[in-house]
This record gives C-alpha cells, sequence and structure tokens, in this order.
C-alpha cells in the first residue's frame, strides 16, 4: 500500500522539487499541499507571496491545498498549537507523511522531526544532504522557474530580489552564499514546473523592506 502524503508547500523552488520527486516514486501518494499564510496579510508566511498565486500552483499542480492561516505577529507557542491541530486534522484524513524541502539545516529537520514524532505521521526529506550546487542546477534544467521574492540583506544585496533564479544569478552569487539559499539568503516563487499544467503569468511589482527583509511584491497577470 501506498504511503499518502502531504507536501509542505512553501510556494518555493525547494518543496516544488519535493514534490517533483515524490510525484515520481511509486511508494507515495500525493494527497496534496498544505501551506502557513499570514492571516493579517493574505500571504504565504517568510516568502510573502499573494494568496491569490499559491492557490494558482495548487490550481496547476492539480492538488488539493490546506491553507494554515497564522497570526501577525505569531509566537512558536501559537505556531505549534495551530500544527498541532492540523497535524490531527490530517491523521484523520489517513495521512501518514509529511515531506519537508528541507536540505541540510539539521535544527530545522530535528525540530520537524521531534514536533511528530507522537503523531503517527513520518517527517520525509526528499532532498535532504544533496550537493546543493549540483540540486540548484538540476532545478533550472529540469523547468523549474522561479522568482527571487525575499531577501535577507544581512547575506545578500537586496538587488537580487525580483530576479529569476537561473544560471546567470547562480553565477552572479557572491562567495558564500547557498546557491540554494539554505541559509536564509533567499526565498523564491516557482510559476512554472514540469508538473504544472500551465505556466502562471506574473509580473514584478515594487521592492520593499519590511521587518528587517527585502521582498519583490510578485503579481499575476502580465
Amino acid at each position: 500500500m501506498k504511503n499518502k502524503v502531504l507536501i509542505s508547500w512553501s510556494t518555493g523552488k525547494d518543496s516544488a522539487w519535493s514534490l517533483y520527486h515524490m510525484l515520481r516514486d511509486s511508494r507515495y501518494e500525493i494527497a496534496g499541499l498544505f501551506c502557513t499564510v499570514n492571516k493579517k496579510f493574505a500571504r504565504t508566511a517568510m516568502h510573502a507571496v499573494r494568496l491569490e498565486l499559491l492557490k494558482l500552483q495548487a490550481e496547476r499542480l492539480a492538488l488539493p491545498l490546506d491553507i494554515i492561516e497564522i497570526p501577525y505577529p505569531c509566537s512558536n507557542a501559537d505556531y505549534e498549537e495551530i500544527m498541532g491541530r492540523f497535524v490531527e486534522k490530517a491523521k484523520n484524513r489517513g495521512v501518514d507523511g509529511f515531506a519537508f524541502g528541507d536540505l541540510f539545516l539539521e535544527d530545522i529537520r530535528a525540530y520537524r522531526v521531534r514536533q511528530l514524532k507522537e503523531s503517527g505521521i513520518r517527517p520525509i526529506f526528499p532532498l535532504w544532504q544533496q550537493d546543493t550546487t549540483a540540486l540548484a542546477r538540476e532545478m533550472i534544467a529540469g523547468g523549474l522557474k522561479t522568482v527571487i521574492t525575499c531577501i535577507d540583506p544581512n547575506k545578500l544585496s537586496a538587488t537580487f530580489a525580483g530576479r529569476e533564479y537561473n544560471e546567470d544569478l547562480l553565477r552572479d552569487l557572491p562567495a558564500g552564499i547557498d546557491p540554494c539559499g539554505e541559509n536564509g539568503e533567499f526565498h523564491t516563487f516557482v510559476y512554472d514546473a514540469p508538473m504544472f499544467r500551465e505556466a502562471i503569468a506574473v509580473t514584478v511589482g515594487p521592492v520593499v523592506e519590511r521587518d528587517g527583509f527585502i521582498f519583490a511584491d510578485v503579481r499575476p497577470g502580465q
């Protein structure tokens, strides 16, 4: 029997590529996506992608989407309570696995394992410890099309906000910056992928600073 899995969906490249790999793995049945959304601003957590674009991704993937609303600001205790309720809901639907796009940060992996330990839901890490330079090039060559939506200006120049994630960008990244942004240097929005029915038309709006981060406002339409 296949394992029934939900994908932890950020709207970005790592969760998308995790889904790509899992769709090709006969051990799994992909039951849908789940994503945390800032209730106040109607945008995804951290990546700050518009709710409308998140829904368009799910439509292009033909997968059900669970939107998990969190308050702003959101304490860790509040977050864990909200996620705990969602875990119970997922388990009652027969889900037995959550897949995450984490690459090499041991503390984040350990946190996810700890939070799911007694739940009956198994954490899955399809891309874990892959070489991120090779992985970045695999994503790009494989047809993943993304733009940079969020920059930590303490780690990377704000000039990268809104840029296409492609070979040119990889060449321009300064030394010491992970090519997949796994240390929090940047976050992305996927507007096309090999598993999409069709691309999502987007434009990049204003670039703004908020809460110490730089955001490019990706908008639907051309």
